[in-house]
C-alpha cells in the first residue's frame, strides 16, 4: 500500500470515529433507507434525547435484565408497497421480520404485539387477507400474537395498510452475540441468495421491464438460527439479518463497531442472475438490496465448515456459502475482492435507491 493510500484510509477511519451529527432541516427518504442517513437520524438525533442502557448498543433487539433471565424486546414497522408481492405480504412480512430480529439476537421468540394503521377506504377483503397472512406467519413461527391495536386515519394519508409488530423473546444465556465478540480470522456466512426480497417488489411495482419471476424470500429464521446453534454453539460470535441497507450496510456496521476490518470474496456471493441484472438496469450493487430471510452469521474459523454444512441441511439454507472473513486491517472497514483479482471499498449505504420495500 502506497503512502497515498494509507493517508486516505486513514482520513476515512478518522470520520468514521467521530460522532454523527444530524444537520438536515427536513426529513427526507434517505432517513429511513438503513444506510448513512439514518444512522445520522438515529445516532445524532433520536440516542441522545432516548439514551439509556437497553438502547446503547443500538441491535435490532434490546437486552432487558428480568430476574435471573434476560428479556429480548424488538418492534419495528413496515410500510411496503405494493401490500402484496410474488411470494409474500406485508401482514406475512411484519411477523416474519420482527420473528428474526430476535432470532439473530440468539432469543426463543415468546409472543407478538401488532397494531394496524389502516386508510380509510381500503377494501374489508384486503384487511381480511393480511390478518390471515399474519395469523399463519406466526402460526409457522411457532409464535402467538398475544395483543395490538387498531387505528384509521383519513383516505389519502394512510397508503392503505402500516403495520407495527413487537417482539418479545428470552434469550440464550450460553450465547454471547454482538460485535465485540468477533476475532480476526473468523468466518463470515450468509444463509442464501442475496436481494431476493428487493427485487421481487421492484418487479411488483413495474418499476422494471423484467419478465422473470422472482419471489420475496421472506421467511422465519428460526430454523436457520437453531441450526447454527448446534453446530457452533459458543463459537457463534454473531448474527445479524441484513434488511434495509442489505449485506454492505450490516457488514459496515460491523466493522465499525467491532475496529476490525471485513473481507469479502466477490465470487462467493450467492446472487441470482436476474437479480444481478435488476441491479445492473438500476444502477445498483446487490449487496445493498433488503433480504427478509437471509441471515449473516460470524463464527470461528474451527467452526465455519460444519456451520454452513449445517445450514445447508435446513429449508432455506441451501445455497449458503461462506462469503468472507474478519480481519486486523484495514479497521472498521469492508473491502471486496474481486473477481479480476483487485478490490474495491464497500461503504454504507448513501441514499434510498429502492424506498418502501420493507
Amino acid at each position: 500500500m502506497t503512502n497515498k493510500e494509507q493517508r486516505v484510509l486513514d482520513t476515512l477511519e478518522q470520520n468514521r470515529r467521530r460522532p454523527p451529527k444530524f444537520t438536515a432541516s427536513r426529513i427526507d427518504m434517505s432517513h429511513g433507507a438503513g444506510g448513512k442517513a439514518t444512522h445520522k437520524l438515529i445516532e445524532g438525533l433520536l440516542l441522545p434525547a432516548l439514551e439509556n442502557p437497553a438502547l446503547a448498543p443500538l441491535s435490532d433487539a434490546a437486552l432487558i435484565p428480568f430476574g435471573d433471565a434476560h428479556i429480548a424486546l424488538t418492534t419495528d414497522s413496515y410500510v411496503v408497497r405494493p401490500l402484496r408481492f410474488p411470494g409474500g405480504s406485508i401482514g406475512e412480512l411484519a411477523v416474519n421480520g420482527t420473528v428474526n430480529d430476535l432470532a439473530v439476537f440468539g432469543a426463543r421468540p415468546l409472543a407478538l404485539s401488532a397494531a394496524l394503521i389502516v386508510e380509510e377506504g381500503l377494501e374489508t377483503e384486503i384487511l381480511s387477507r393480511e390478518v390471515e397472512a399474519m395469523a399463519a406467519a406466526a402460526a409457522r413461527a411457532g409464535v402467538p400474537i398475544a395483543t395490538g391495536d387498531t387505528k384509521v386515519v383519513e383516505r389519502g394519508k394512510g397508503d392503505g395498510l402500516y403495520v407495527i409488530t413487537t417482539g418479545v423473546g428470552v434469550a440464550d444465556p450460553e450465547l454471547n452475540l454482538s460485535s465485540a465478540s468477533v476475532c480476526p480470522g473468523d468466518k463470515i456466512l450468509c444463509s442464501g441468495t442475496l436481494g431476493d426480497h428487493g427485487a421481487a417488489i421492484l418487479i411488483a411495482r413495474g418499476d422494471l421491464e423484467l419478465e422473470a419471476e422472482v419471489l420475496s424470500d421472506t421467511r422465519p429464521l428460526t430454523p436457520l438460527v437453531q441450526a447454527l446453534k448446534r453446530s457452533a454453539g459458543s463459537d457463534l460470535r454473531f448474527m445479524r439479518d441484513p434488511t434495509r441497507g442489505g449485506v454492505g450496510t450490516v457488514l459496515n456496521e460491523l466493522a465499525r463497531d467491532s475496529g476490525y476490518g471485513v473481507a469479502l470474496w466477490e465470487e462467493k456471493l450467492p446472487i441470482r442472475d436476474v437479480v444481478n441484472g435488476a441491479c445492473e438496469i438500476l444502477g445498483i450493487d446487490p449487496l445493498y438490496v433488503a433480504n427478509e430471510g437471509k441471515l449473516l452469521a460470524v463464527v470461528a474459523p474451527g467452526a465455519a465448515d460444519a456451520a454452513l454444512e449445517a445450514l445447508w441441511s435446513v429449508e432455506g439454507g441451501e445455497d449458503a456459502q461462506i462469503i468472507g472473513e474478519v480481519r486486523e486491517e484495514p479497521a472498521r472497514m469492508v473491502i471486496m475482492h474481486t473477481g479480476f483479482g483487485g478490490t474495491r471499498m464497500i461503504d454504507m449505504l448513501v441514499g434510498d435507491p429502492l424506498p418502501r420495500i420493507c
